[in-house]
């Protein structure tokens, strides 16, 4: 068995596209994707530098387990790579292409896989934040329940909450303008 490498990456479900490009570039230097391990582990094989594009996809459930769903992106010269979190990876050489280097030819196909993402993923944000950490907040500013160790927790959260539907939304919401 050849060379591996191991990196830690974190990218955020709207920095997807950054994702690609880094797998693009790390392609690019001898390292193809040969799996990923939750949440944020890439594992890598040495191969024969050359440009390859990567592609994600994302599909909860059995919409993008069944051999069907692989076979659509295999018959149009796409391999693919694997799934992590309900995000699947494919890749093509640039040598291959055929003027189209992206899995989704069109802007209708690209504002699905949008509004996927915010559905199966940013809805049940919403409903933890709304429905857990807002209230935890509340109790605790209102001093119905004592300030302590838990209520710093909560203060952390509501920040980290925060910060991530702050930046995954403005994300998407210029995704989905830049398509229109």
């Amino acid at each position: 068995m050849g060379e591996t490498l191991n990196r830690i990456r974190l990218f955020t479900i709207a920095d997807f596209k950054e994702e690609e490009e880094w797998l693009r570039e790390m392609h690019r230097c001898g390292w193809k994707l040969a799996g990923l391990t939750p949440p944020c582990f890439f594992h890598f094989e040495r191969c024969e530098p050359e440009d390859v594009v990567y592609q994600l996809d994302f599909r909860c459930g059995r919409d993008g387990n069944g051999t069907d769903y692989r076979q659509i992106f295999q018959d149009c010269g796409w391999e693919y790579v694997s799934s992590c979190m309900s995000f699947h990876y494919f890749r093509k050489q640039v040598s291959r292409m055929e003027g189209e280097e992206e899995i989704f030819s069109d802007n209708l196909s690209r504002a699905d896989l949008i509004g996927r993402i915010w559905k199966w993923r940013m809805m049940p944000i919403f409903v933890m934040f709304f429905g857990c950490i807002l209230p935890q907040i509340r109790h605790g500013v209102t001093g119905n329940i004592p300030r302590d160790a838990f209520f710093g927790m909560y203060v952390v959260l509501l920040s980290l909450y925060l910060w991530v539907i702050l930046h995954v939304g403005i994300k998407f919401f210029r995704m989905r303008r830049s398509l229109q």
